[in-house]
């Protein structure tokens, strides 16, 4: 029998909708992750010169700087008015679900990269270091297009895996895939690339029409919970997030596929400055290549990537490309595949001018182009803060910090930050009180909070501390 190859997600549970947008205001010293890097690098040893191939070096290096991810999704337990129908039948109530990643500390103060799909859908984030120091993480945003995610954790002076350059990245160089695969943590393996420029066809599938698929492939051993976790080259740089496997048995079989961090470095900057990546597009539906094509059209050159199609209000009819052409370079970087080209592209901002280099009936032609956003317009769009129901009807909640929770003496809990109109007012809920429990249910995150609320009706209980550390309850009456 044929055996058939699977391309997975290299989560312990894939498939964990994202959770919400936080808009944070980047330091005027720090304009992105990469200057940030270079701040801390100060205070950090220099790199060790590589004799010979040594593993050690590198691997004491990035293991500090990975980090452990557990996501809980919230399944619906409890009815409306709180009875719980598996208590009624007598049977197991299945409880929570969670789901288990991996992610790269980016920066000294607690920004982590990992996959979109390990903590997509979680009602709470929980980050455990390499010395076992555990975090309540908030999501800052998502990228379904690249499957990367960044998170936030409130420390300081943390060990960070530093941004290498994926440009540079070359086929037969070896590299380490560090993560926390079947959550054994701490994991390194070693290996080599083995290809560049992967399309596989995996975001894709998941109804994304602007997904980027260009991944660095290589045959270092990746498993499911090795999602998030970092691909680092010799000198212990950072050039991947390890995202998916190749495999007839949903274990590693020999070939595993990380975003270059090129992607990531734009994606995880535009999430913190704009709470949405910011990318120029086109407007050309484009092909690859390939000698079946290149005979259906009378190609003589296999190279570039076709314009099969060109919007009409889009850039590159605005600046000449044409149906038929065969873009070669953009900005003089040579592209000769699909997945290429878009990422080239996904570099620029809506507004930026980029130049493409194209083939037409055997000539060569240079056009100007002025990248325009998805909606059409050649300008940034900002992300608006997601607001859940509960700040529809008058509360806004936060998660607590440290240092909140060390004040008050508490492990966990969630600031009912502001207060208008509705079920909290009426419940003499004020602003500051934190909520532990609801229903005598703990909670630890904000979102984890909506999340329960939203599935509820009637009476919930509110058990807490005021940030003056005074025991609290207070009653809602939910609609």
């Amino acid at each position: 029998m044929r055996r058939i190859w699977s391309i997975v997600l290299a989560a312990t549970v894939g498939g964990l909708v994202a959770i919400g947008v936080y808009q944070l205001i980047l330091p005027q010293n720090a304009g992105s992750f990469e200057d940030k890097q270079k701040m801390a690098f100060v205070n950090m040893p220099a790199e060790v010169p590589l004799s010979g191939l040594d593993f050690t070096v590198p691997s004491e290096k990035v293991t500090p700087g990975v980090v452990h991810i557990i996501s809980t999704i919230q399944t619906a337990g409890e009815e409306e008015y709180g009875t719980n129908p598996f208590d009624f039948f007598n049977l197991p109530n299945p409880g929570p679900q969670q789901g288990s990643g991996s992610g790269v500390i980016i920066s000294d103060d607690g920004y982590i990269a990992t996959n979109n799909h390990v903590i997509e859908g979680a009602s709470s984030i929980q980050v455990t270091l390499n010395d076992k120091r555990s975090y309540e993480a908030r999501l800052i945003g998502t990228d379904p297009q690249t499957d990367l995610a960044l998170l936030k954790i409130d420390e300081e002076d943390l060990a960070f895996v530093r941004f290498g350059n994926s440009d540079e990245v070359k086929v037969g160089q070896w590299v380490l895939a560090v993560g926390n695969p079947f959550n054994l943590t701490s994991t390194v393996t070693a290996g080599i690339v083995s290809a560049k420029g992967r399309n596989i066809n995996l975001l894709r599938t998941q109804n994304n029409q602007f997904a980027i698929e260009n991944f660095i492939q290589t045959d270092a051993a990746v498993n499911p919970g090795n999602s998030g976790g970092a691909l680092v080259d010799l000198t212990g740089n950072l050039i991947g997030i390890n995202t998916a496997i190749a495999t007839q048995t949903g274990s590693y079989s020999g070939y595993s596929f990380a975003v270059p961090v090129n992607i990531v470095k734009k994606v995880m900057d535009d999430l913190l400055k704009y709470g949405a990546v910011q990318r120029g597009f086109l407007g050309i539906s484009i092909q690859d290549v390939d000698s079946r094509l290149a005979d259906e059209k009378g190609i003589k050159k296999i190279e570039g990537v076709y314009v099969a199609a060109v919007s009409e209000d889009g850039a590159a009819k605005k600046s000449g490309i044409k149906e038929g052409d065969i873009v070669t370079k953009i900005n003089d970087k040579v592209v000769n595949s699909s997945s290429a080209l878009q990422e080239e592209v996904s570099r620029y901002y809506p507004g930026d001018e980029i130049s493409i280099t194209v083939k037409r009936n055997g000539d060569e032609k240079v056009f100007k182009a002025i990248l325009k956003n998805k909606d059409g317009k050649a300008e940034i769009v900002k992300a608006e803060p997601r607001k859940s129901d509960f700040e529809a009807a008058g509360a806004k909640f936060r998660n607590t910090t440290r240092d909140e929770r060390l004040k008050l003496k508490i492990t966990h809990g969630v600031v009912v930050e502001s207060i208008g109109s509705g079920a909290f007012k009426n419940a003499h809920v004020e602003p500051g009180f934190i909520i532990t429990h609801i229903d005598k249910r703990e909670v630890r995150s904000a979102q984890e909070v909506s999340t329960i609320l939203s599935a509820k009706k009637g009476a919930v209980l509110l058990e807490g501390v005021t940030a003056t550390g005074e025991e609290g309850v207070h009653a809602l009456n939910l609609k």
